[in-house]
C-alpha cells in the first residue's frame, strides 16, 4: 500500500478521479496511463475516495483538458521548449500531449519524486527534481532559450499567500519570456478547508491557505474557458510573465490577489 503524508496523497485523489473520468463511456478527457496506473496500485482507492464516478471525475477531467490544451498550445507555438510542472505528483500530461521533441521537468516534493520515479519512471526528455517549488534553486535547472511554459496544477492552493507572492515574483524574474499556468480555488472553499470542512467520504481535504475573490488575478491573466458548471469551484489561468516581470520591475506592485494575505 502506498503510505503517503495529507499533501503527496492528493496525486492519489486526482489519479483516481481521473482515471474514473477516462473510463466513463463517452468521456472527452481519456488518459490511458492513469487508468494503467490506478490498475497496478494497491490501494484501497474506492475506500479512501469513494467510487471515482460524478461530479469530482468530471471536475478532474474538465481540469486536466484545459490544461492540456493550454500545454499543447504552447508546444506547437515553441516545439522544442520546456515545460516545468510544479507539484507533479502522479500527473500523466506527458503522455496525453508531448510532442515528442520537448524537455519537460518535474519539480516536486522528495516523497512524491521518489513514488513518481518508481511508478511513472522519466523518459528521456523529462527530468525530475526532488525539492520543493518553493525553493529558489529550481530555476537554476531550467534552460528557458526556446520557450519556458509553467505548469502549476493543483498546487498553489496548498502554499502559504506569501510563498505564492514570491514564486510568481521568482518567476517573472527569472523567466521573463515565459508562461505560468495555474488554477485557484475561490476564498470560501479555502476557508472552508482550513477549517476541516471540506471533508469527502471520510477524505479530509488537506487546507488550502490560498483562495482568490472572482474578480482578482482576472485583470492580469487570462482565464482558460471553463463550462460553466464547473467554473463555481476552481478557475484555469494564464498569466504573462513579461507583463508581470514589468509590473514588478516597475514599482506597480504585483496582482491584487497576490498582495492580499
Amino acid at each position: 500500500m502506498e503510505e503517503l503524508s495529507a499533501i503527496p496523497e492528493t496525486a492519489l485523489w486526482t489519479l483516481y478521479h481521473r482515471a474514473g473520468e477516462a473510463r466513463r463511456p463517452g468521456t472527452r478527457y481519456p488518459d490511458p496511463k492513469a487508468v494503467e496506473l490506478v490498475d497496478r496500485l494497491d490501494y484501497p482507492f474506492a475506500a479512501r475516495f469513494g467510487s471515482g464516478q460524478g461530479l469530482a471525475g468530471r471536475m478532474q477531467g474538465a481540469r486536466c483538458g484545459l490544461f492540456d490544451q493550454e500545454v499543447a498550445d504552447f508546444l506547437r507555438r515553441c516545439p522544442r521548449g520546456t515545460v516545468v510542472s510544479l507539484g507533479d505528483g502522479l500527473e500523466t500530461q506527458y503522455w496525453r500531449v508531448d510532442n515528442g521533441r520537448a524537455r519537460w521537468l518535474t519539480v516536486d516534493l522528495p516523497e512524491a519524486v521518489a513514488l513518481r520515479e518508481r511508478l511513472l519512471p522519466p523518459e528521456p526528455r523529462q527530468r525530475l527534481l526532488a525539492c520543493s517549488a518553493t525553493d529558489p534553486a529550481w530555476p537554476d535547472e531550467v534552460d528557458p532559450e526556446l520557450g519556458v511554459l509553467i505548469v502549476a496544477q493543483g498546487l498553489l492552493m496548498y502554499l502559504r499567500p506569501g510563498e505564492v507572492r514570491e514564486l510568481f515574483a521568482r518567476c517573472a524574474e527569472r523567466f521573463p519570456g515565459g508562461t505560468l499556468l495555474f488554477d485557484v480555488v475561490p476564498r470560501w472553499f479555502s476557508t472552508m478547508t482550513t477549517k476541516a470542512r471540506a471533508d469527502r467520504r471520510g477524505y479530509r481535504v488537506p487546507p488550502m491557505p490560498w483562495g482568490v475573490r472572482s474578480h482578482e488575478l482576472l485583470r492580469d491573466a487570462r482565464t482558460v474557458p471553463l463550462i460553466a458548471r464547473h467554473a463555481w469551484l476552481f478557475r484555469v489561468l494564464a498569466l504573462d510573465l513579461p507583463d508581470l516581470r514589468a509590473r514588478i520591475v516597475g514599482s506597480v506592485g504585483l496582482p491584487e490577489a497576490l498582495r492580499r494575505g
